[in-house]
């Protein structure tokens, strides 16, 4: 397959099925999606499933050579805040700090994760995990389809760094993909985002399910529950219809509601 100037690959990868779409760097086109392939449930071998599915789709296109990046779905990472300790001054002391996070979170050793993280020794920041075995078989598709890796990121991250710009004042942001929503609880005084939560959404989940979710989560991180949620992604289209009063929080698609 011919690769005008500017364009490349992106390599959705989730649990049950994987994607791949040709992307350009200008003119804001949609991707093209040029294959996918849904995936088997593994529960012992889930990113060897992955990796398979992935070669009998590359395995029918000829890419050799494209630059790709790798979208994870949210539910492959995972994504939480760090607070520094007093006096941190070294790489090692804001790693260590992840790290206990994590496991204080998820209940497991980080051993087993890839941790990066917007790294600061004086304000919470950010940090990601992918599992080490999942990038190990991306990286070996990758080699075996002779593809540069540029990127390899969470879904939402990758939402958050193209919409964060347009993010209106008193607003939180989330991300909607295979009934989940991964939610940005963002401080309206000032301070960024407080929390980062994935939360699945039920079937038949409306605007009031919507709004008691919101009010819940501010609740518990003593936040003022939001103005509005503005979502990219395939949110339930009742979301984002006229609030039914002011008892709801209304919704609107932000970044042509792609994620």
């Amino acid at each position: 397959m011919r690769r005008a100037i500017g364009q490349s690959l992106r390599i959705d990868v989730a649990a049950h099925a994987v994607a791949v779409r040709r992307v350009g760097r200008w003119g804001g086109a949609a991707p093209t999606q040029l294959a996918a392939q849904a995936i088997a449930p593994s529960g012992e071998h889930p990113f060897d499933a992955i990796a398979n599915a992935l070669r009998a789709l590359l395995g029918e296109l000829e890419v050799g050579g494209w630059p790709v990046s790798f979208t994870l779905a949210d539910e492959l990472t995972r994504l939480w805040r760090v607070t520094p300790p007093p006096g941190a001054a070294r790489m090692a002391d804001m790693e260590a700090a992840a790290g206990l996070r994590f496991q204080s979170l998820y209940g497991e050793p980080p051993s087993a994760w890839r941790i990066s993280a917007d790294w600061n020794a004086t304000e919470p920041f950010f940090a990601a995990a992918v599992p080490h075995t999942l990038l190990a078989a991306l990286q070996l598709v990758a080699q075996e389809f002779r593809l540069a890796i540029v990127g390899i990121a969470p879904r939402f991250v990758g939402a958050w760094n193209r919409n964060r710009r347009g993010i209106r004042q008193g607003a939180w942001f989330g991300v909607v993909h295979d009934n989940l929503l991964t939610l940005a609880a963002i401080d309206a005084e000032g301070e960024g985002v407080r929390a980062i939560r994935p939360l699945p959404i039920p079937h038949g989940a409306d605007q009031y399910w919507l709004t008691q979710t919101l009010q819940r989560e501010a609740l518990l991180l003593d936040l003022a529950a939001p103005e509005l949620l503005q979502v990219c992604g395939a949110a339930p289209a009742d979301w984002t219809k006229p609030a039914g009063g002011a008892a709801y929080i209304p919704c609107a698609a932000i970044g042509g509601g792609a994620a």
